[in-house]
């Protein structure tokens, strides 16, 4: 589904990601966990393109990310970011159909109709009417996962969904999320949500200053961690 060889990316004096390889196939949930600034979100905007990665070489289903290529691919890899990244000014049903409209070419009727259905998914299809300003936090970002499978993703990327919800809001999404993975969508996640990477993923990966530590069967990593980095990461958070 998604491999990448030898990633980095450098921001001036800081190297963010240091060599980079991993895999992720059909149906797999990837976690990938870590301390804060260890280059995780990074990462992913590297395999996203959105960030310019300054060596290395994404693929997916076996084609070489470029520029020539890098919008087709991106309508196969979503993204669902922190902060939700919904338009202001525009409703949750227009959110939601833009992209499959401007981008698919997708008629007006069929997408709003697809729409409808994935807020049904979400359980939110009262909200279709409503504007981002008056949803909680979890409802912005169950409509933010509703948007990125309206493109038909053959694989999504969460940027650290549930780091800006307020405590009581982030089971709403973990939920969703979690659906979405026993239905056999493929994800990378990166997370600071422990009990979801233990019990959702099917490998997770522990990065710290730009590379990856350690990787393995969440059985592995939280419970027979090898590294000394691991465990003093475990130790804190768990």
């Amino acid at each position: 589904m998604i491999e990448a060889k030898n990633i980095h990316k450098i921001f001036k004096d800081l190297h963010a990601v240091k060599g980079i390889d991993l895999t992720v196939e059909d149906g797999q949930v990837l976690c990938i966990i870590g301390p804060s600034g260890s280059g995780k979100s990074t990462l992913l905007r590297c395999l996203n393109g959105l960030e310019e990665k300054d060596e290395g070489e994404v693929f997916v289903d076996g084609v070489k990310a470029d520029e020539s290529n890098i919008t087709a691919l991106r309508q196969k890899m979503t993204m669902v970011f922190q902060n939700f990244n919904l338009f202001s000014h525009l409703s949750v049903l227009d959110n939601i159909t833009l992209s499959p409209i401007k981008v698919k070419g997708i008629e007006k009727e069929e997408a709003e109709a697809k729409a409808i259905e994935l807020l049904k998914l979400v359980g939110l299809e009262d909200k279709k009417d409503d504007f981002p300003r008056s949803l909680s936090g979890g409802q912005k970002q169950r409509i933010a996962i509703a948007r990125a499978l309206a493109m038909d993703p053959e694989i999504i990327l969460f940027d650290e969904p549930t780091s800006a919800l307020d405590p009581e809001m982030v089971g709403e999404v973990l939920d969703v999320m979690n659906n979405l993975a026993k239905e056999g969508m493929s994800m990378i996640v990166v997370t600071h949500e422990m009990g979801f990477a233990r019990e959702v993923a099917d490998k997770v990966i522990f990065m710290a200053e730009g590379m990856i530590v350690e990787e393995g069967t969440p059985d592995e990593i939280f419970n027979h961690p090898k590294m000394e980095r691991t465990k003093t990461f475990l130790e804190k958070v768990l």
